[in-house]
């Protein structure tokens, strides 16, 4: 199955990582391009990660230590940083 991240756009796929030794909780999508761009799910393995880095998203995947909520709004400002000068 795919998704489609819409340009300039944020999401989450933690729903959709199945593989039980995956070493990530969650993994915030980034499509900074002006085009929309198609990414797998479900998640399998880290080389995912990879595979959709030369795609051109930012993917920024937190670990259960780290605070999701905080990484988001992180991820967010820099997004909004992107959209204002390309505006």
């Amino acid at each position: 199955m795919k998704f489609v991240v819409r340009p300039q756009h944020i999401i989450s796929v933690g729903g959709y990582i199945v593989e039980v030794d995956f070493p990530y909780r969650n993994i915030i999508v980034v499509n900074p391009t002006e085009e929309p761009i198609k990414i797998d799910v479900p998640i399998f393995s880290t080389e995912w990660i990879d595979e959709h880095r030369k795609l051109g998203l930012e993917i920024t995947p937190t670990k259960d230590e780290d605070s999701f909520l905080r990484t988001w709004r992180k991820t967010k400002a820099k997004l909004d940083k992107i959209k204002g000068e390309s505006s």
